[in-house]
């Protein structure tokens, strides 16, 4: 989708002489018009109001084609010409991206206009995010981490399979804590799979971000979604936000709109997490950095579960996994792979192999006698790749978690953590 135009400094148009009937001061007032609605325009737009950005839009065009329309001869034109087709292409990429109309009709009153706008706010903000289908992950495909698939098991399969098991209720918020790249995501996006259920996939730093100002009423607006779907269609639901902790980590200094956010979410967690026993809907956090969040939020989230760096075992099959696709030479041992790329996450360790595979791709292309295949004629083939290959990738290619973060983590479980 394009991007919202920047509203260029306002040129002032020259006065025209040859029509009398014009006030003196109708340029003036034409460009100041246009200029306000498109600032107004930008700035809803950037907040995700986008009816209103629209509306704005619209009027800024209106405003510049009435000034082109009455100094045709105006050097300026061609500005406010560019400025006009600006504004309508982002017109059509927010009605386009969205199917939506306009969302607002310039001639209601400004209530009006208000309660349209909150109405298709309140229905088309997350609907996005909202996946029906069940993800395409199956426990199988995420290699190791046993202990995780199991606690997040007992907390949210078993009860959706059983309630009647748990007379006391069960966790409705696990926060999955761990170096980058370890796979929390496609914990998350296995266990939705083996639930009859929806799937809300949020990262929370992208609506702390994209909603400036307005997270406060977002985050309520977005567990409303989801105890909808959990409490109407009794079904299950997961709502998982990536990168918690850049909603509820703590920060030296923080704005008003940061407290009330947070604020906000403890709100919501404490009603699903007391007043909805039987509600199915979870919670699931995700973050990188576990130690900046205060105990406050922390005790939402009564199991804490540490995804730590795949074991020999797991990394033994994820190269399995990973060069399956791929010629490999007879002799390449994955065993020998895991215990050469110790310390490597699961996403280094298919960056590793991917690597590879580019690498054979590059011989092929950069070769003395490479030509453009004619139609028909056989293409060649990358060569097999053999144990000195992933040796040269390892020293081009470092691990992205470092042996103090892992003691950063270990550290920070010995006192938090809660399978």
């Amino acid at each position: 989708m394009s991007q919202a135009p920047k509203d260029p400094e306002s040129p002032r148009p020259p006065a025209d002489s040859s029509n009398n009937n014009i006030p003196w001061n109708a340029p003036q007032k034409l460009e100041q018009t246009a200029s306000k609605n498109a600032t107004e325009a930008i700035k809803f737009d950037s907040q995700g109001a986008r009816g209103m950005a629209i509306t704005h839009y619209q009027k800024a065009v209106d405003a510049l084609v009435n000034l082109i329309n009455l100094y045709q001869n105006s050097k300026l034109n061609s500005v406010y010409k560019e400025r006009c087709d600006a504004y309508r292409k982002r017109i059509d990429a927010l009605q386009q991206a969205h199917g939506i109309e306009p969302a607002v009709d310039p001639s209601a009153s400004p209530e009006e206009q208000k309660q349209s706008i909150e109405r298709q706010e309140a229905e088309n903000d997350f609907e996005d995010l909202v996946m029906r289908e069940k993800p395409d992950v199956t426990w199988d495909q995420v290699i190791g981490l046993d202990e995780a698939k199991r606690s997040l098991r007992e907390s949210i399969v078993y009860p959706t399979k059983r309630p009647d098991l748990f007379p006391l209720g069960w966790p409705k918020g696990m926060l999955l804590y761990g170096p980058p790249g370890t796979g929390k995501t496609m914990l998350a996006a296995a266990t939705a799979n083996e639930m009859d259920g929806y799937f809300i996939n949020v990262d929370a730093s992208t609506m702390m971000s994209k909603w400036l100002g307005e997270a406060e009423k977002n985050i309520s607006k977005l567990f409303e979604m989801a105890r909808h779907y959990a409490e109407k269609e009794g079904k299950p639901v997961i709502l998982f936000m990536d990168e918690v902790d850049s909603l509820l980590g703590t920060r030296s200094s923080e704005i008003g709109g940061e407290v009330r956010s947070r604020n906000q979410f403890l709100t919501e967690m404490d009603g699903i997490n007391s007043k909805s026993k039987q509600l199915m809907l979870y919670v699931i956090g995700a973050t990188n950095k576990p130690w900046s969040l205060d105990w406050p939020f922390l005790r939402r989230f009564p199991k804490r579960i540490y995804v730590a760096l795949p074991t020999l075992n797991a990394r033994q099959n994820l190269f399995e996994q990973y060069t399956a696709p791929l010629k490999t030479d007879y002799r390449l041992n994955n065993g020998a792979l895991a215990k050469l790329f110790d310390g490597y996450s699961a996403s280094d360790i298919k960056d590793v192999c991917q690597a590879a595979q580019i690498m054979t791709v590059h011989e092929i292309f950069n070769a003395p006698d490479y030509r453009e295949p004619v139609e028909g004629e056989d293409l060649p083939k990358p060569r097999d790749l053999t144990m000195a290959d992933f040796k040269r990738i390892m020293e081009r290619r470092k691990p992205s978690v470092s042996n103090e973060m892992i003691r950063g983590y270990h550290k920070w479980s010995e006192t938090y953590q809660a399978l």
